[in-house]
């Protein structure tokens, strides 16, 4: 090229930004106990607490079945929370057990997915179920002449689907918001069960805004309910004063069993759920509590204070020996 200057036009590639891809197909469950010498002791532990929870919790369901004594309102909504604790520590507990002689201990990217959203669909309709019957007792103490045409059985029937449709949307929505996460480096989940803490933590991108919608939906429900909770005792309480003393003394041991499950289930879902996206070296033992623990305590709570549930279940014993003999 006389005279002129050689112009090389180098092309210039653009590359499209590399997202994080999703290239986790199982996740591992660094377990509850650690100690190889322990693993025989926790394994008869938490396999003597399910049966337990599964036994005491389905006498509740029987006796309210059966007995022509315990047909109130009350009784059908504590027969629902039996049920849901039932279900509620057979998401976690088995996996737990079963994992006790396994060595690597694995679950798939799809199973961790169903047991978040089991978990959070169960746990959320049981606080939504103590909250209505909170309410229950709230009209009955309250409101005793109204309480019979207020609580209709079309009345509960209603609470008790509404608070499944409750957890099924929260649950819907906190399963949505991880199963969109890219998962691309790190798989060791440091829990016994997948939870949404535990998963953010193998998250490849920022989950900061992730973490406020986790408080949001579930810390702020918990958070919400258990204010309701709160309210609606005291009002009760305050409104016990114009009672006779053996109708208070009634209404107190009732309230005392509902009172006591509320601060063992709310307590420790405040503190898992309503704070920043980190977490803590306590959180397996507080989830054990509220996971397991909890659902085997509430049978004992309402039959051991409740004398009608004891006079149903004696009755329903002795019946069943008197067919026996025959």
């Amino acid at each position: 090229m006389a005279g002129g200057l050689a112009v090389f036009h180098i092309p210039v590639i653009e590359t499209e930004s590399m997202e994080p891809t999703q290239n986790v197909t199982e996740f591992i469950l660094l377990g509850l106990c650690h100690n190889e010498m322990l693993q025989p002791v926790c394994f008869v532990f938490f396999v003597l607490l399910y049966i337990a929870t599964v036994l005491g919790n389905l006498l509740i369901i029987v006796t309210v079945k059966k007995s022509q004594y315990l047909k109130s309102p009350m009784y059908f909504f504590l027969s629902y929370l039996s049920f849901v604790d039932m279900c509620y520590s057979s998401v976690t507990a088995p996996k737990l057990i079963a994992d006790f002689f396994v060595e690597r201990k694995t679950i798939s990217f799809e199973g961790c997915i169903a047991q978040l959203f089991v978990i959070h669909f169960v746990g959320c309709t049981e606080i939504f179920l103590l909250t209505v019957m909170a309410y229950d007792r709230y009209i009955a103490i309250c409101k005793p002449l109204h309480y019979t045409t207020i609580m209709t059985g079309w009345v509960c029937g209603s609470l008790v689907m509404a608070s499944w449709v409750g957890g099924f949307v929260h649950s819907i929505v906190q399963t949505l918001m991880v199963i969109q996460l890219p998962f691309c480096g790190p798989n060791e989940i440091d829990h016994y069960f997948c939870d949404v803490y535990p998963l953010l933590k193998l998250v490849c991108t920022d989950t900061y805004l992730v973490g406020v919608m986790v408080i949001a939906n579930t810390g702020m429900i918990s958070l919400t309910c258990f204010v309701v909770l709160v309210v609606s005792y005291v009002i009760i309480l305050v409104s016990l004063r114009t009672h006779s003393s053996e109708g208070r003394r009634k209404a107190l041991s009732t309230c005392a069993s509902h009172i006591a499950v509320v601060i063992m289930f709310f307590g420790p879902c405040t503190f898992m759920y309503l704070r920043p996206s980190t977490t803590f070296s306590e959180d397996k033992m507080v989830t054990v509590f509220y996971t397991i623990i909890t659902p085997m305590l509430n049978p004992l709570i309402y039959t051991l204070r409740n004398e009608e549930v004891k006079n149903a279940m004696r009755k329903l014993g002795s019946r069943k020996v008197t067919l026996g003999v025959k």
